[in-house]
């Protein structure tokens, strides 16, 4: 067990939206007792919950419906043993050719002149880049780099109205980019298994068998959105190279539009969770929830009920530290773990 934390320890600390990196022992905890291999990580979001799994030697197959999600899955969980090394740090910051598009488009939004300039010489450079790992690494180290270095790390706003003076704020885009290589690539290791990245929307994809299948969706609350492209329209913008996004030039935020989702409504989120219970109603179904999202406890139990026999909830006390005001008592909420096998 201590091998696993250990390398579970390597995985890069993220700020992402709703990631489960502090529910991990116990979505171990309630994974355990069952036999399984194969496993689907429906929602990766950070990639956190499938790196967990790769590090107890699990075949881990990560999806997610945002590309930058699925960037991060394909460095860290698909990806066996590339790196990146100093050369090819040293030939990414290299000054090149290269479109400005963020430097024209994004112009005085998030970062300066000269980080944009940064940031296009760094996209043009990873397109020369032959191996598709190594291409990974590089889009999710620049993704981390902008991320850390906009305060709150997300691209609602513009300008720097929330700027504190922390650290990662105070060194340069240059550096926050090497570094997000460093600790990337000390996350890369093979578990012997055969783990994939895919980057699909959770009802469209392929159906396959899997024991397991692990399903963070985004939460249904009447309180809050749950949109992350808004929130994180930039770096997706990044991660896809804006093809096929069409940005809606008269906002602020130069946002694109968010894909589209059932999980935006109640009624929505209720019938994709029925066809996916369906899809999967051979796999144990493990599904992290909130205690202030709809549909409720008692008819997530009774959905998870339509396909299993067996079916469980699992309470686990945890606080967003995210996105919402500390007087915002919503902020604190109870978080489901229900199981259904």
């Amino acid at each position: 067990m201590s091998q696993h934390i250990e390398q579970l320890d390597k995985f890069p600390s993220t700020r992402y939206m709703g990631s489960k990196s502090k529910l991990l022992d116990s979505i171990w905890e309630v994974s355990k007792d069952f036999e399984f291999n194969s496993v689907l990580d429906l929602f990766s979001g950070s990639g956190v919950v499938g790196y967990m799994y790769k590090c107890h030697g699990k075949e881990v197959t990560s999806n997610d419906y945002m590309a930058m999600a699925a960037t991060y899955a394909k460095a860290l969980i698909e990806n066996k043993d590339i790196v990146l090394s100093n050369r090819d740090v040293e030939r990414i910051l290299k000054q090149t050719d290269n479109d400005g598009f963020v430097e024209r488009v994004f112009k005085d939004l998030y970062f300066t002149d000269d980080e944009n300039r940064l940031i296009d010489n760094i996209r043009a450079n990873i397109k020369r880049l032959r191996n598709p790992h190594k291409k990974a690494i590089a889009k999710a180290a620049l993704i981390r780099a902008c991320m850390k270095k906009r305060p709150r790390g997300i691209f609602t706003y513009t300008g720097q109205r929330y700027n504190d003076g922390r650290q990662d704020l105070r060194k340069t885009m240059e550096e926050q980019f090497r570094e997000a290589v460093t600790v990337i690539n000390e996350a890369v290791f093979d578990n012997g298994q055969q783990c994939v990245s895919t980057w699909a929307d959770s009802l469209k994809l392929r159906k396959k068998h899997y024991d397991l299948v692990y399903i963070d969706p985004p939460y249904y609350t009447p309180q809050s959105d749950n949109e992350y492209v808004r929130r994180y329209h930039f770096v997706e913008g990044l991660a896809r190279d804006w093809n096929g996004v069409d940005i809606q030039k008269e906002t602020k935020t130069k946002k694109f539009k968010s894909y589209p989702t059932p999980f935006s409504t109640r009624d929505g989120a209720e019938e994709a969770f029925r066809a996916i219970f369906k899809k999967y109603a051979d796999s144990i179904l493990i599904v992290s929830y909130s205690s202030n999202s709809e549909p409720t406890k008692e008819e997530m139990l009774a959905l998870l009920s339509e396909v299993k026999e067996n079916v469980k909830v699992v309470p686990v006390d945890y606080t967003y530290s995210f996105g919402t005001r500390k007087s915002v008592k919503r902020n604190s909420v109870q978080e489901y773990l229900f199981v259904g096998w």
